[in-house]
């Protein structure tokens, strides 16, 4: 199996596709008034453990750009792929000509700690407050810090007992999130967990990093 070059002249602006699929999130924002919108993104990721912290990025021409400079405040949303339909509305249409969630027949629920709602329709959502944000091309990155959230207990597993399973995760064998795999097309996890049988070293690497000292 050979390997092809992928530079401009093959990929154009799609050369990101080597790291796809990537949760699709929804990202709810309000104005100064308090009217609500919604936005579909691709590019998220936690970025600090302590404090809790995650990082979205977003193209400047987006009313939801608009909203969460103005307010330092949004909604991190988790959709499964029953959303899928409506993720795609949200990606494609502007709050600056229709109401998203009502278009969509999502539900808002008013937010605990800011003024961007959560989607009732969603598995689980972190409310964040911005604490940084950075021009990192064509795109803003916003760093926001988790103030609250919320998941769907039923749909959790638990397993704080073992260094080989995360201590918590969306068991996909109960429930599907979704996965943009680029352009209109989603994908969604297997249930069938791949564990290398690694053994842990003498020290963490939080430990090796301290010994450095």
């Amino acid at each position: 199996m050979g390997k092809i070059i992928i530079d401009e002249n093959y990929a154009g602006a799609d050369w990101y596709f080597m790291l796809h699929p990537l949760k699709a999130i929804l990202v709810t924002t309000a104005d100064i008034d308090g009217n609500p919108n919604i936005l579909a993104v691709g590019w998220c990721m936690p970025c600090s453990h302590k404090p809790w912290r995650v990082a979205i990025a977003i193209h400047p021409l987006r009313y939801s750009h608009k909203l969460i400079a103005e307010t330092k405040e949004f909604t991190i949303n988790v959709p499964t792929v029953e959303l899928a339909y409506q993720t795609q509305y949200c990606g494609e249409y502007s709050g600056r000509d229709v109401n998203k969630f009502k278009e969509a027949g999502l539900t808002p629920s008013p937010g605990k700690k800011v003024k961007a709602p959560s989607i009732e329709e969603c598995v689980a959502f972190m409310e964040c407050k911005v604490v940084n944000l950075f021009n990192t091309g064509d795109h803003t990155t916003f760093i926001g810090e988790v103030v609250y959230a919320e998941a769907e207990e039923d749909y959790i597993k638990a397993k704080s007992d073992s260094r080989t399973v995360p201590n918590r995760y969306f068991d996909p064998g109960a429930v599907k999130t979704l996965l943009h795999l680029g352009a209109d097309a989603y994908v969604t996890a297997s249930s069938e967990l791949y564990k290398p049988d690694v053994p842990p070293p003498a020290r963490s690497w939080k430990e090796q990093q301290l010994g450095k000292n």
